[in-house]
């Protein structure tokens, strides 16, 4: 109950934080509004984001003994670097809606969109430049690694014949690389060399289960705000249309026309939604996503037997629970 109280404390804290970085004090006197700003507080603030990342953040800095104060720069980075990802990841997928809300793209436009995404990933940067030049160098090193996975992405576009370890190079840099660094980042400030290999290492794996697990709440219908089968809609591969595809060539075939198409039907995606569920690969996507959660509980080793550890465990495990109870709930 107590390290509850302190993780609502603390991202309340990390919330405060984010509402005055996001303020431009570089916008000059005679400059009316300050649109990219504008822009990162429409996306950042109130927008029904998780924190996911700072939440791991707290974890790990309390699984090491990091005060909490020391952890809050560090948070407050890793939600910039996150959101100037999503601003982009919108422009390049021509996002209209992201948390039940409307992109900056589409609202401000792409110019906006790519610019105010620069400007608060400069920001997270210099503001772990004055904390340690360590999380710096790491934070740039996930930033080029969460690029080229954001290419790879683009490149697998209609790709039915994508290797499954590539779709996990994409998992891994676009969500395990920062997941990783939520760890490595505060055990650095422990100086606590195997914590930082281990974190990472649960990072890297747990992020890569929670892009399974979107992918099969896609198929599932549940991830809320956004439309059923949107995957195979814009014809990026995922998980569950790899396997299925795999096991149903008549389906490969079906969906390689679909693709050929630069547009698709919404009764068109239904039809070949529902046949890849009917593949049984949402299940086989579930038991992938939880070799990946074990493989992540695993590097965790005995700091899983901390009480902020056994709290990434905990996580670790509910994101299991949450699919399983949702594709149970899809069969009854």
């Amino acid at each position: 109950m107590e390290l509850a109280r302190e993780l609502t404390d603390f991202l309340g804290a990390v919330e405060q934080r984010l509402g005055s970085t996001l303020v431009d004090g570089n916008a000059g006197p005679d400059v009316k509004g300050d649109t990219l700003m504008e822009a990162a507080r429409h996306l950042c603030l109130g927008s029904g984001g998780k924190r996911a990342r700072p939440m791991l953040v707290r974890l790990f800095g309390g699984a090491v003994g990091v005060q909490p104060e020391r952890l809050v720069d560090v948070a407050v980075a890793s939600e910039l670097i996150h959101s100037a990802s999503l601003l982009h990841d919108d422009v390049v997928d021509a996002g209209m809606f992201r948390r039940g809300r409307p992109t900056v793209n589409a609202r401000w436009g792409n110019i906006v969109a790519v610019m105010s995404g620069d400007l608060i990933l400069s920001t997270g940067l210099h503001q772990l430049s004055m904390l340690d030049a360590r999380l710096t160098r790491s934070a740039l090193s996930v930033v080029s690694e969460m690029t080229r996975a954001a290419i790879a992405e683009v490149e697998a576009r209609g790709d039915l014949d994508l290797p499954l370890n590539r779709l996990r190079f994409i998992a891994e840099g676009k969500t395990g690389s920062l997941f990783g660094w939520c760890g490595s980042a505060a055990a650095t400030l422990a100086d606590n060399p195997e914590a930082v290999e281990r974190f990472d290492g649960f990072g890297r794996h747990l992020g890569v289960a929670f892009q399974i697990a979107d992918d099969i709440r896609d198929i599932l219908g549940t991830d809320v705000g956004k439309p059923r089968y949107a995957d195979v809609h814009s014809r990026t591969p995922s998980m569950p249309i790899l396997l299925a595809v795999a096991k149903e060539e008549s389906l490969r075939r079906k969906l390689k026309d679909a693709w050929a198409f630069s547009t698709i039907t919404p009764e068109r995606t239904k039809e070949i939604g529902a046949a890849i569920e009917a593949t049984g690969a949402v299940e086989a996507s579930m038991a992938r996503m939880n070799v990946e959660i074990e493989a992540a509980l695993d590097k965790l080793g005995h700091f899983a037997k901390e009480p902020a550890g056994q709290e990434l465990v905990g996580w670790a495990r509910k994101l299991s629970a949450g699919i399983a109870e949702q594709v149970q709930g899809r069969a009854a």
